[in-house]
């Protein structure tokens, strides 16, 4: 029997005390202040590299790199919050404004942008189509697994996206990477989250010299 689609958060970098972005978020600093750091670990390693057009010969293998390639697998659709998608805040002036990721973006299916200023769909090479979606996550959630077809559908982010999902118990798996860097303020994934009442529990835990990698899965 094929396993039901799965509705996944994969390789979402946490400092150790758990901001997945840090303060002051602006299109020379999207991360945040320091924001960076928390992705060194994924963006060392081959498959993120290969994903975003570098070299196929570079970056590094192990267990960084197999939770980078295990998180494209199998996925049909993703979610995005519209501060992922860029840094314009309020109505878009224009839609000149296409993505952080030049003219193909490493998604290649679907994407849902969660934003309360709608736009036109809008489609990239590669087979990316950036829907602008103004609804609950939850209707959103749906959208993307009629899209998503029997392939699994994917958060990316950011913080406030995947707490949202965390709190109304429809993420199925999460893979958080704690970063081995502390920014004491930004934006805090655990805030107002009780996991285990959320019946999240550890499924996998394993650390490497650039990150700690735990696994929870809920049910």
């Amino acid at each position: 029997m094929q396993a039901k689609p799965r509705v996944r958060v994969n390789s979402f970098s946490l400092s150790l005390d758990g901001f997945g972005a840090g303060p002051q978020q602006s299109l020379q600093d999207p991360m945040g202040l320091g924001g960076m750091a928390l992705h060194r670990w994924a963006m060392a390693t081959r498959s993120f590299q290969q994903t975003h057009g570098a070299d196929a010969a570079g970056g590094s293998t192990g267990v960084d790199d197999d939770f980078i390639a295990r998180s494209m697998q199998g996925v049909g659709a993703w979610v995005l919050g519209r501060n992922m998608f860029g840094p314009v805040r309020g109505p878009w002036p224009d839609d000149s404004w296409r993505g952080w990721w030049g003219d193909n973006p490493p998604y290649h299916v679907p994407v849902f942008v969660l934003t309360h200023h709608v736009r036109e769909p809008l489609v990239m090479d590669g087979g990316t189509t950036f829907h602008f979606v103004d609804d609950r996550i939850e209707a959103v959630l749906e959208r993307a697994r009629e899209a998503a077809g029997a392939l699994d559908v994917r958060i990316g982010g950011g913080v406030a996206t995947v707490r949202d999902a965390l709190r109304a118990k429809l993420v199925d798996d999460l893979h958080l990477a704690f970063a081995p860097v502390l920014l004491g303020a930004g934006e805090n994934l655990f805030t107002g989250l009780d996991l285990p009442a959320l019946g999240y529990t550890v499924k996998e835990h394993i650390a490497t010299p650039a990150a700690t990698h735990v696994v929870l899965t809920r049910g």
